[in-house]
């Protein structure tokens, strides 16, 4: 069986542009691998009607409402190459099942890299996090920590104050020169150049010289690239951001290959759950556009 679309990545973005295809009654396949990028955390924030609920939970209610589909085929599994062209897409699945599409869709989320700081993989999502947007409320207005991993943790230290009291750990990542200096002194940050030994507790910096700084939560400027290397594998543009890595596309998410398209964290930035959903929804109206015109 040929489907009209195959989506890899049945997350937020990938739902959403499935829900559009599926609404135009086209033949939708979605490979699923399970691994949501928010699945650290316990509560999902800054989505209009789904604020502070459970991220599982409203992907799992996502993923029944698209069940209801009839031309909706849903594999949980992962996608370990992608070939192919225009209406002649072919997805190859762990399981050694090749998948046949007209138009293709990386719906992969990123991964983040965090920095090599001891104790950090294991509070992230829970006491440390990337978006002020997404957690920043919670904190109560605490003591915020900022671990920095470049450039990008001046600009996320300036914002922060929205949410806390700052201070920025500079860790031997980030060396201020005197304008950074004083628009962090501006915005009342804190600087703390003593490297970071670990953390402790639930947001404890302990450092070299065995002083202890205990913060609300901890926020870090990860660096993120595309979850799964398949769309660069197959010859998909991949361009650099401020953010890190992420597939190219056109205004109308089509990727460097004519029919494959991207969209979600892995094909846009900054990164939400609410701009991937729109994002996706955006795609899914764009290949559906492809479908009926094939000349545009």
């Amino acid at each position: 069986m040929t489907h009209d679309v195959i989506v890899i990545g049945g997350s937020y973005a990938g739902m959403a542009a499935a829900l559009q295809l599926l609404r135009a009654r086209r033949s939708v396949l979605v490979i699923d691998a399970g691994q949501c990028r928010n699945r650290f955390a316990e509560a999902s924030h800054g989505f209009l009607g789904q604020d502070g609920v459970d991220p599982g939970r409203i992907a799992a209610e996502a993923r029944d409402q698209l069940l209801r589909y009839k031309t909706l085929t849903w594999i949980e599994g992962e996608a370990v190459a992608a070939g192919g062209s225009r209406d002649a897409f072919e997805v190859l699945t762990a399981d050694g099942i090749r998948h046949q599409g007209r138009r293709l869709l990386f719906a992969t989320g990123v991964k983040d890299a965090l920095p090599a700081v001891e104790g950090l993989s294991d509070r992230w999502g829970k006491h440390a996090f990337h978006c002020p947007y997404c957690h920043g409320y919670e904190l109560e207005m605490g003591a915020l920590g900022v671990i920095a991993t470049g450039p990008n943790s001046l600009h996320q230290a300036l914002m922060l104050p929205e949410w806390g009291q700052v201070t920025l750990l500079t860790n031997g990542a980030l060396m201020l020169d005197a304008e950074g200096r004083a628009e962090l002194q501006t915005k009342g940050v804190q600087i703390e150049e003593t490297p970071i030994a670990r953390l402790t507790g639930a947001a404890d910096a302990e450092l070299s010289d065995g002083r202890v700084l205990s913060f609300a939560g901890f926020f870090v400027a990860t660096t993120t690239s595309p979850a799964t290397p398949l769309a660069e594998e197959m010859g998909c543009a991949l361009q650099e951001t401020p953010m890190g890595t992420q597939v190219q596309t056109s205004e109308m998410k089509e990727t460097s290959i004519p029919g494959a398209y991207a969209c979600g964290d892995a094909a846009r930035m900054p990164h939400s759950v609410s701009l991937a959903v729109a994002d996706g929804a955006w795609a899914g109206a764009t290949i559906h556009r492809s479908l009926i015109f094939p000349d545009l």
